[in-house]
């Protein structure tokens, strides 16, 4: 009937149990007619477990030995699966990002996917098996392995759909689909039944954790449908499809928190035309990841420059910035720790006003103090304390009424 890829993350498989009841995910599908590819995560905390055991052998973690241990952690889930299945008289066979053709770009622990040949997959997919594939991974044109950061098996398994023209890409987790916001955090959240790619985009960037940012962008790039759902309940879960017209009627569909975020500041370097070039070019040559972006003129020919990237990236983004100021001849660097960021999100944010107002009066209302402010043509964002995180998103989330639905007045009152 049509060709379905399942994700597994690594809760739902944490156990051989656990590996079982997704199994039957699969037989499930197969059963009903579909061509069957299943990517799988690594089990459980196994891969805080291998880093934890590269940390005892060597502190500097060599990013290419890095990746050869822990591409094995869902190399392990991918076998137990194919086993699981063909305890079920199911033909399935696995394989690891390298053989199913998964080529990638250079950067260790961090690299992207260029290409995917298929043609493997589709062969044991014709002879009627299911495919298992090991997610988070990939090689480079040396024939090394490579590894495409955490949560990187989101974004093989929407590369495979891509690759394979898959009629949908399910992604099973612990959660039964998207919500408003952190239910952890809000428990009153609403599930949404559908959200579109830009939307889910921005709401990834920002901090919810259900998708990982790449795996939406590559899920819009190739339009391919993805459904979020629960590993082992019924629930429909929730759909990620592309911009529909009724869904700019809803002015903000949800909230999200990014909790432990840095900001870089070079301060009083030389406002010329090449300054911001120069900044970001070598930023990227580390391969640092950079969010937000605030620029300000400060006088006598000199600019202010602040630029946000999540806690982890501190330790590259510190000294990256230092040898940026000594090549540009003046300036000084401030970094800033124990930052977070609020977000709201909605398309309809490009048809109703109000919506920041909104925003910044529940904030001042809650005595949360806003530190910066970027917005997007679908998203406002505010930095703010990390002590105030929480209550934040809690404010906003009730500011906007984003536990009600529909959502449609609150930006205008």
């Amino acid at each position: 009937m049509g060709l379905i890829v399942q994700k597994f993350g690594g809760s739902s498989v944490a156990e051989v149990e656990k590996i079982r009841l997704c199994a039957k995910r699969a037989r499930d599908a197969r059963e009903a007619g579909h061509d069957v590819v299943v990517v799988v995560s690594a089990m459980g905390k196994t891969t805080d477990r291998l880093i934890e055991l590269a940390r005892e052998a060597n502190p500097d973690l060599p990013k290419r030995e890095l990746d050869m241990l822990l591409s094995t952690g869902e190399v392990l889930s991918a076998a137990l699966m194919s086993m699981a299945l063909q305890a079920m008289d199911l033909p399935a066979i696995s394989f690891t990002g390298q053989q199913v053709g998964v080529s990638t770009t250079d950067s260790h622990t961090r690299a992207r996917i260029a290409s995917i040949d298929a043609n493997r997959m589709r062969t044991h997919l014709d002879e009627g098996k299911v495919v298992v594939v090991a997610g988070f991974q990939g090689v480079n044109r040396t024939g090394d392995i490579t590894t495409l950061g955490r949560g990187g098996s989101d974004l093989t398994a929407v590369a495979l759909a891509a690759a394979l023209k898959a009629d949908v890409c399910e992604i099973y987790t612990d959660v039964d689909g998207v919500y408003t916001t952190d239910t952890r955090i809000v428990p009153e959240a609403r599930k949404l039944d559908r959200i579109s790619y830009e939307q889910m985009l921005e709401l990834a960037s920002l901090g919810a954790k259900v998708m990982h940012p790449r795996a939406v962008l590559c899920g819009r790039n190739f339009n391919v449908p993805i459904h979020v759902r629960h590993s082992h309940r019924p629930d429909e879960g929730t759909m990620i499809v592309a911009e529909t017209p009724e869904m700019e009627q809803i002015v903000v569909s949800g909230a999200a928190l990014k909790s432990d975020i840095g900001r870089v500041t070079l301060a009083g370097v030389p406002n010329t035309p090449r300054t911001a070039e120069t900044i970001f070019r070598r930023v990227a040559e580390d391969e640092i990841f950079v969010d937000d972006i605030i620029q300000n003129e400060i006088g006598s020919g000199l600019v202010t420059i602040s630029f946000t990237v999540e806690h982890a990236e501190l330790a590259d983004a510190g000294p990256c910035a230092q040898r940026i100021v000594d090549e540009l001849g003046n300036g000084t660097v401030h970094i800033d720790v124990g930052l977070a960021k609020v977000s709201v999100v909605g398309v309809g944010m490009r048809s109703h006003t109000g919506v920041a107002a909104t925003m910044f009066r529940a904030l001042g209302d809650a005595d949360v103090n806003i530190r910066n402010i970027t917005t997007s043509e679908i998203k406002i964002s505010c930095i703010i304390d990390k002590a105030d995180g929480e209550k934040a998103l809690r404010t906003v989330h009730e500011a906007f009424e984003l536990s009600q639905a529909p959502n449609q007045t609150a930006a205008a009152r």
